[in-house]
Protein backbone atom coordinates (compact mmCIF):
# COMPACT_ATOMS: atom_id res chain seq x y z
CA UNK A 1 0.00 0.00 0.00
CA UNK A 2 1.80 3.42 -0.54
CA UNK A 3 0.79 6.17 2.04
CA UNK A 4 2.37 9.51 2.47
CA UNK A 5 3.59 10.31 5.89
CA UNK A 6 2.13 12.83 7.98
CA UNK A 7 4.92 12.85 10.47
CA UNK A 8 8.58 11.81 10.59
CA UNK A 9 8.78 8.28 10.94
CA UNK A 10 12.11 6.22 12.35
CA UNK A 11 13.74 4.52 9.27
CA UNK A 12 11.17 5.25 6.93
CA UNK A 13 11.20 9.00 6.06
CA UNK A 14 10.18 12.37 6.32
CA UNK A 15 6.81 14.06 6.70
CA UNK A 16 5.72 14.43 3.31
CA UNK A 17 7.18 11.58 1.90
CA UNK A 18 5.68 8.80 -0.22
CA UNK A 19 6.33 5.41 0.53
CA UNK A 20 5.13 1.76 -0.31
CA UNK A 21 4.40 0.07 2.66
CA UNK A 22 2.99 -3.15 3.77
CA UNK A 23 -0.56 -3.38 3.92
CA UNK A 24 -0.90 -4.63 7.75
CA UNK A 25 1.59 -2.04 8.85
CA UNK A 26 -0.06 0.81 7.28
CA UNK A 27 -3.73 0.14 8.52
CA UNK A 28 -2.27 -1.18 12.00
CA UNK A 29 0.18 1.29 12.94
CA UNK A 30 0.56 4.22 10.29
CA UNK A 31 -2.81 5.15 10.03
CA UNK A 32 -4.17 4.86 13.30
CA UNK A 33 -1.57 6.79 15.02
CA UNK A 34 -1.90 9.71 12.29
CA UNK A 35 1.70 8.97 10.80
CA UNK A 36 0.41 8.37 7.68
CA UNK A 37 -2.80 8.34 5.16
CA UNK A 38 -3.37 6.53 1.96
CA UNK A 39 -2.02 8.03 -0.86
CA UNK A 40 -4.67 8.74 -3.14
CA UNK A 41 -5.05 11.91 -5.80
CA UNK A 42 -6.68 13.99 -3.12
CA UNK A 43 -4.44 13.42 -0.52
CA UNK A 44 -1.29 14.05 -2.85
CA UNK A 45 -2.91 17.92 -3.60
CA UNK A 46 -3.56 18.20 -0.06
CA UNK A 47 -0.44 17.25 1.01
CA UNK A 48 0.71 19.96 -1.51
CA UNK A 49 -1.57 22.40 -0.81
CA UNK A 50 -0.30 22.54 2.76
CA UNK A 51 3.47 21.75 1.94
CA UNK A 52 3.08 25.50 0.08
CA UNK A 53 1.45 26.80 3.10
CA UNK A 54 3.89 25.64 5.21
CA UNK A 55 6.43 27.42 3.49
CA UNK A 56 4.95 30.83 3.07
CA UNK A 57 4.18 30.89 6.75
CA UNK A 58 7.68 30.49 7.35
CA UNK A 59 8.99 33.05 4.52
CA UNK A 60 6.95 35.31 6.54
CA UNK A 61 8.72 34.96 10.02
CA UNK A 62 11.94 35.04 8.40
CA UNK A 63 10.81 38.08 6.62
CA UNK A 64 9.89 39.28 10.25
CA UNK A 65 12.88 38.42 12.03
CA UNK A 66 15.51 40.09 9.39
CA UNK A 67 13.13 43.35 9.77
CA UNK A 68 13.69 43.29 13.23
CA UNK A 69 16.97 42.37 12.86
CA UNK A 70 17.35 45.62 11.02
CA UNK A 71 16.14 47.51 13.86
CA UNK A 72 18.27 45.95 16.20
CA UNK A 73 21.63 46.09 13.78
CA UNK A 74 24.33 47.29 16.44
CA UNK A 75 22.59 47.47 19.38
CA UNK A 76 23.49 48.89 22.90
CA UNK A 77 21.63 48.09 25.70
CA UNK A 78 22.73 49.81 29.10
CA UNK A 79 21.96 48.56 32.21
CA UNK A 80 22.39 50.75 35.39
CA UNK A 81 23.26 48.78 38.25
CA UNK A 82 24.16 48.45 41.76
CA UNK A 83 27.70 47.55 42.26
CA UNK A 84 30.91 47.39 45.29
CA UNK A 85 33.89 49.21 44.90
CA UNK A 86 35.82 46.44 42.71
CA UNK A 87 33.03 46.85 40.06
CA UNK A 88 31.37 43.26 41.00
CA UNK A 89 27.62 43.39 40.69
CA UNK A 90 25.65 42.70 43.58
CA UNK A 91 23.53 40.92 40.94
CA UNK A 92 23.67 39.88 37.92
CA UNK A 93 22.49 41.02 34.27
CA UNK A 94 20.92 37.66 33.32
CA UNK A 95 19.63 36.79 29.68
CA UNK A 96 15.69 37.30 31.03
CA UNK A 97 16.86 41.07 31.99
CA UNK A 98 19.09 41.10 28.18
CA UNK A 99 15.31 39.99 26.35
CA UNK A 100 13.36 42.36 28.18
CA UNK A 101 15.28 45.44 27.07
CA UNK A 102 15.37 44.15 23.59
CA UNK A 103 11.68 43.65 23.89
CA UNK A 104 11.25 46.98 25.20
CA UNK A 105 13.23 48.20 21.66
CA UNK A 106 11.38 46.62 18.99
CA UNK A 107 7.85 46.27 20.98
CA UNK A 108 7.74 42.94 20.27
CA UNK A 109 8.40 40.29 22.58
CA UNK A 110 11.86 38.16 22.68
CA UNK A 111 12.54 34.92 24.08
CA UNK A 112 14.92 34.61 26.82
CA UNK A 113 16.03 31.03 25.89
CA UNK A 114 17.30 33.13 22.18
CA UNK A 115 19.67 35.13 24.10
CA UNK A 116 22.90 32.95 24.19
CA UNK A 117 24.50 34.19 26.92
CA UNK A 118 27.16 31.65 28.33
CA UNK A 119 26.84 32.68 32.07
CA UNK A 120 25.19 35.92 33.78
CA UNK A 121 26.98 39.03 33.72
CA UNK A 122 28.36 39.92 36.68
CA UNK A 123 31.15 42.74 35.94
CA UNK A 124 30.90 46.39 34.87
CA UNK A 125 32.08 47.01 31.52
CA UNK A 126 30.79 45.94 27.90
CA UNK A 127 30.14 42.81 26.76
CA UNK A 128 28.96 41.41 23.29
CA UNK A 129 26.37 38.73 23.16
CA UNK A 130 24.60 36.99 19.92
CA UNK A 131 20.62 37.03 20.06
CA UNK A 132 19.13 34.54 17.90
CA UNK A 133 15.68 35.92 16.43
CA UNK A 134 14.87 33.12 14.07
CA UNK A 135 16.98 30.09 12.99
CA UNK A 136 18.64 31.73 10.16
CA UNK A 137 18.71 35.09 11.51
CA UNK A 138 20.94 36.75 14.72
CA UNK A 139 22.36 39.71 15.83
CA UNK A 140 25.04 40.72 17.97
CA UNK A 141 23.78 43.03 20.62
CA UNK A 142 26.51 45.15 23.12
CA UNK A 143 25.70 45.51 27.00
CA UNK A 144 27.00 47.96 28.57
CA UNK A 145 26.92 47.65 32.12
CA UNK A 146 27.60 50.81 34.14
CA UNK A 147 27.72 51.59 38.01
CA UNK A 148 24.37 53.16 39.56
CA UNK A 149 24.44 56.34 41.34
CA UNK A 150 24.38 55.94 44.53
CA UNK A 151 21.43 57.90 46.43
Amino acid sequence: MEVILLKEVKRLGQAGDTKRVADGYARNYLIPRGLAIQATAAARSQVQALAAADAKRKASVKAVAEKRAEVLDDVELVFQVKAGETGRLYGSVTNADIAEKLAEAINAEVDKRKVLLDEPIKEIGKSKVEVKLHNDVSITATIIVEKADED
